[in-house]
Parts: structure tokens; sequence; C-alpha cells
């Protein structure tokens, strides 16, 4: 066996042990902050089972469109960090690969992250970027995201009893990482930061902004009626201070419980049964649209893998013989 050979496969061992020991870290956060939640809510189990009941079925499914229509806008921004970095992988192989990545991103985003990545490898090894020119396409995307959270963080002073100078600070902070990305941007080219070179551009970080607020806008207007389909009396700010607790909370290993987490983290002083309702449909419909998306992606593959007719050769008809 070739040097080469045995590095991979050394690699994707230890890979695959990180991911095991990623997914029962996962499960074990997920049961234990889903115990929490039950025992907080055992007095209020009739109205959390009231509240869920009370969703129309045609909201439910108008909000699990938007978490798709999200999750194509930011697989679009990444096609468009990719191809910046020299990938010339197809819109097609790209979108399936993100398509597994965000199923994984229901248990973890970074675990998400790095299936997205795998996926992408593997599917169009030679038209792509190296792993870690991939892992800093990302970089462009959440910054944008940092620095929208940022912004909007003055939504999470009141439901957390934060102090008033926290946004200010926050915003200095991604305002400077931004600027240091740039920087490095435009002063290394190769290897890593390869991946960054959709930021010297300004047609590409202008699709970049564009497409990452259209997800943004997506998951807000889900939130928002998702906390109203239940009976929270939510605004738009509220509804802000959710996607940005939803983020945050999503870095930690506790899988499909962050959903109700952060809801009841921001809003459940005005009712934790109604806030922990609201959270348990984010994550229904989360997972309803990243289901949806990987099925149209398993739908397109199959397509794509179809046997193909053979073309029909005509043959040109042999020439009469005539007999003397």
């Amino acid at each position: 066996m070739s040097r080469r050979s045995r590095r991979s496969e050394n690699g994707s061992r230890t890979a695959g042990r990180w991911r095991g020991r990623h997914v029962l870290t996962t499960a074990a956060g997920a049961i234990a902050v889903t115990a929490v939640l039950a025992y907080v809510m055992a007095d209020r189990r009739d109205e959390f089972t009231a509240a869920l009941q009370t969703a129309p079925v045609l909201i439910f499914l108008a909000a699990a469109a938007l978490q798709m229509l999200a999750l194509v806008a930011r697989t679009e921004a990444w096609h468009v960090c990719v191809a910046a970095a020299g990938g010339t992988v197809g819109r097609r192989v790209l979108y399936r690969a993100a398509s597994l990545g965000y199923l994984g991103s229901q248990l973890n985003s970074q675990l998400g992250a790095a299936a997205r990545i795998a996926a992408l490898r593997r599917s169009g090894r030679e038209r792509c970027p190296r792993v870690p020119a991939l892992v800093a396409a990302e970089i462009p995307i959440l910054t944008i995201e940092a620095v929208l959270a940022a912004l909007t963080s003055f939504t999470l002073v009141g439901p957390l009893g934060l102090p008033w100078w926290l946004p200010l600070v926050l915003l200095a902070v991604a305002l400077a990482i931004t600027a240091g990305v740039a920087g490095a941007a435009s002063r290394w080219r190769q290897g890593f930061f390869s991946g960054l070179a959709v930021l010297r551009n300004l047609h590409g970080r202008a699709a970049v902004i564009g497409l990452v607020l259209v997800a943004v806008f997506a998951q807000i207007a889900r939130n928002w009626m998702m906390l109203h389909a239940v009976g929270v009396d939510a605004s738009v700010f509220d509804a802000i201070a959710v996607l940005i607790a939803l983020i945050v909370l999503s870095q930690l290993p506790i899988g499909p419980s962050v959903g109700a987490a952060a809801v009841v983290a921001v809003l459940g002083g005005d009712g934790v049964a109604l806030a922990a309702a609201a959270g348990v449909l984010l994550t229904a419909t989360g997972t309803a649209g990243a289901l949806a998306y990987a099925a149209t992606a398993g739908v397109d593959r199959l397509w794509t893998a179809r046997p193909r007719p053979e073309p029909r050769v005509t043959r040109e008809p042999a020439a009469a013989v005539t007999r003397a």
C-alpha cells in the first residue's frame, strides 16, 4: 500500500471516529435538554399539546417551504464561493452534496458542514478545491451572517436581560473579524486562503450578500409564522431574536431539541408551553424543509443516473442487385 493510500485510510478512520463521537455527544446533549424541558413543562402538558394541535397544516407547509427557500439561497451562495475558489463542479452536484449536509445539520451545524464538504469531494474530487479551501469558502457566508446577527442583537437585550451596550461590542467584534477576513483574502491567495477569493470580487461579494439576505429573511418569516401559529403574540423583532438564539445554540451538541430550547430561552417568560410548542414546530418545519430538499436532490440523482437509450443507427439500404 502506498504512503498516500495509507494516509487517506488513516484520515478516513479518524474522521469516522470523530463523527461517531460527535453523534454520541449530540444524542446525549439532546436527551439532557429534552429532559430539562419535560421537567419544566410537567404541569403544562395539556397546554403544550393544545398549542401543537392549533397550528394549521397550511401554515406548517408554508413554513417548510420557507425553510427550503432558505436552504436553496444558502446553497447558491456556497456555489458562488466555491466557483470563485476555482471549483468547476456543476451546480447539480454541489446541490446534491449540500442536501446531505443540511440533513446532518439537524443534529449539529459542524457535522452538517463536514458532511457537505465530504460529499462534494466524493462527487467531484477533480473539479472542486481541496478541503482547506472548501472550509475557507464557508467563511464569507458565516462572516455575513455574523454581521447581521450583531446588527440585530439588540433584539436579545430585553428578553434575556442583557446590558444595553453588549450589541455595540458584538457589532465592533463582527466588523473587526470582517475586516480581518477581507485583509487576509487580499493578502494571501493560495491554499486555504483561495477559498476567500469571492471577497476580492465586487460582483461575487454582492451576490453572496444578497443570497444570504434571502435566506435570513425566509427564516425570520418562518419563525414569525410558527410563533403566531401556536398563539404567541410575537413581533418581527422576537422572530429575529429566536433566529439568533437558534444559530448560537445550533453550535452546541443538543440536536433537534435546539428549536424548543431557543424559543423557551427567548420567549419562555410569556408562557413556557406555548414557547416550547413553537420551538417544536420550528424543528419540525426545519426538518421537513431539509427532507424535501434532500428528496429533490435524490430524485435529480436518480434522473441523471437512469440508463439512456442508445442512439438508433440507421443503415443505408443495400444496393439493388440486378440479375442479367
